[in-house]
C-alpha cells in the first residue's frame, strides 16, 4: 500500500502496522506526521529506557559522530573499551563482546556455550531452555525459544534445545544428560505474557547447574539495565550466572547489545566470533551515556518507586473491572485481562493516543521509560479505565 507521501509498499510486509508515521519523540511521547501526540508505554519494547531522544544519548552520539564512527572491529576503540570496563565493574562478569541486537548476543551465548562444551565437557552441546521463552529470530535463537508460533517456521530447526517448564526444577533435572552443557532462560518471560522466574527457582537453578558443571545463561535482553529495579535482574536472586546477554535498554534507542561472561566461561578463540559493526564507537558512546545514567542508585530508586506506583494503579484497575493478576517486576508488568480482548484494547488505546502492547490475547504488557512520571502513569491508567468501562469488556465491581 502507498500514498503520495509514504511508499508503504517499499517495506517488506512482515507485520500488521497502522498507517501512522511517527516523526518525533520526546520523553514519554511520540508525534505522528499529522501532529497527533501519543503517550508511549511500549518504548520500542523496553528499548528507550530513558524515553524518546534523551539529551544524554543525543549529545553522546553527536559528539562521537564528529570524532569516529567505526574504525573496523579489527582495532580497539575508546568507547568500547570504556563501556566494557564499566559493565564489568557493575556486574559479576569479566569480559564483554558487543553486538548489534539481542538476537545476535543470544546467538553468541549459544556459540560460546557450545565451544565450552567442546573444550570442557567432551563435546556436550545441548542447552536446556524453557517453554514460553523468547530469545530472538535467528535460526538458533528461534530454536532455543519456546514460542508456539515458531514451531512450524523455517524447518528444520537447529537441534539441541530441550525445553523445561519455568519454575519447575524437576523438569530441568529430567533433561540433564551427558549432552548438556548449559541452561538458558529469561528471568521474566516477556513475550509469553510477563511470567517471572521466582528468586527461589533462580537460586535452585544456579545450585543445580553448579552441581552438574553446567553453564547458567541469563537472557536479560528485556530485564537488564534497570528494568526490574536493579541494574541486572539476576541481582534480585543473589546469584552469579556464567553468561548474560543484554540488549534493548543498553543503547537507549540505538542498536547495541552485549554478551557478557565470566573468565571461566570465556573460551572464544581468534576467529570464533566477530561482526562488522560490533563494538563500534558510535553505539558504545550511547551505551556509556545510558549506563552512567541508569546505574546511579538514585535513578534505580526512582524506577523502583515508579514501578510500585504503576503496579498499584493496575491492581486498582483490575479490582475495579474484575480483571486478573498483575505480574512482573519493576517497570516490566502485565495485566491479566481474563478474556482474549488484548488486541481490541490496544487498537482503541492507539486511537485514543496511548501505545500499549498485548503479547498474548489475554494480557497487556507495560514497558514505559524508566523515568516515567506518576502523571504519565495516571494518564495511561485513565485512558485504559475509560476503554474498559466503555467497552463493557470486563465486569465492573466497584
Amino acid at each position: 500500500m502507498t500514498n503520495a507521501t509514504h511508499p508503504y509498499h517499499a517495506l517488506m510486509n512482515i507485520t500488521a502496522r497502522p498507517q501512522t508515521v511517527f516523526v518525533k519523540g520526546e520523553g514519554a511521547y511520540l508525534w505522528d506526521d499529522k501532529g497527533k501526540r501519543y503517550l508511549d508505554f511500549m518504548q520500542g519494547w523496553a528499548v528507550n529506557c530513558l524515553g524518546h531522544s534523551p539529551a544524554v544519548v543525543a549529545d553522546a552520539l553527536a559528539a562521537q559522530a564528529k570524532l569516529l564512527l567505526t574504525p573496523s572491529p579489527a582495532f580497539y576503540n575508546g568507547p568500547s573499551l570504556k563501556l566494557a570496563k564499566a559493565l564489568v565493574a557493575n556486574s559479576c562478569f569479566d569480559q564483554v563482546f558487543f553486538a548489534n541486537s539481542g538476537a545476535e548476543a543470544n546467538e553468541g551465548a549459544i556459540k560460546l556455550a557450545r565451544k565450552y562444551g567442546v573444550l570442557h565437557r567432551g563435546g556436550a552441546h545441548e542447552i536446556i531452555t524453557f517453554v514460553g521463552g523468547f530469545h530472538g529470530r535467528t535460526l538458533a535463537t528461534m530454536s532455543a525459544s519456546g514460542k508456539k508460533a515458531f514451531e512450524p517456521l523455517f524447518e528444520p530447526k537447529v537441534t539441541g534445545f530441550p525445553k523445561a517448564q519455568l519454575n519447575d526444577l524437576d523438569s530441568v533435572k529430567r533433561l540433564i544428560s551427558d549432552k548438556t552443557v548449559a541452561v538458558m532462560l529469561e528471568p521474566i518471560q516477556g513475550e509469553a505474557g510477563v511470567w517471572p522466574a521466582t528468586d527461589q527457582f533462580l537460586k535452585e537453578l544456579r545450585a543445580l547447574t553448579r552441581e552438574h558443571g553446567l553453564l547458567l545463561i541469563v537472557d536479560e535482553i528485556q530485564t537488564g539495565m534497570g528494568r526490574t529495579g536493579k541494574l541486572f535482574h539476576y541481582e534480585h536472586a543473589g546469584i552469579e550466572p556464567d553468561i548474560m546477554t543484554l540488549g534493548k535498554g543498553i543503547g537507549g534507542g540505538v542498536p547495541l547489545a552485549a554478551l557478557m561472561a565470566t573468565e571461566h566461561a570465556s573460551c572464544f578463540e581468534h576467529g570464533d566470533q566477530g561482526g562488522t559493526f560490533n563494538g563500534n564507537p558510535l553505539m558504545c558512546a550511547a551505551g556509556l551515556a545510558v549506563l552512567d545514567h541508569v546505574s546511579k542508585p538514585e535513578f534505580l530508586k526512582s524506577a523502583v518507586d515508579a514501578g510500585l506506583f504503576l503496579e498499584s494503579e493496575l491492581q486498582r484497575l483490575s479490582a475495579r473491572h474484575g480483571l486478573g493478576e498483575v505480574r512482573g517486576r519493576g517497570l516490566l508488568l502485565a495485566l491479566d485481562l481474563k478474556l482474549p480482548i488484548g488486541a481490541s484494547i490496544v487498537a482503541q488505546a492507539f486511537a485514543d493516543g496511548v501505545l500499549l502492547n498485548s503479547p498474548q490475547p489475554d494480557a497487556l504488557r507495560f514497558m514505559p521509560a524508566l523515568n516515567v512520571t506518576r502523571d504519565e502513569i495516571a494518564e495511561m491508567v485513565e485512558c485504559l479505565d475509560a476503554i474498559l468501562t466503555k467497552a463493557g469488556a470486563a465486569r465492573r465491581v466497584a
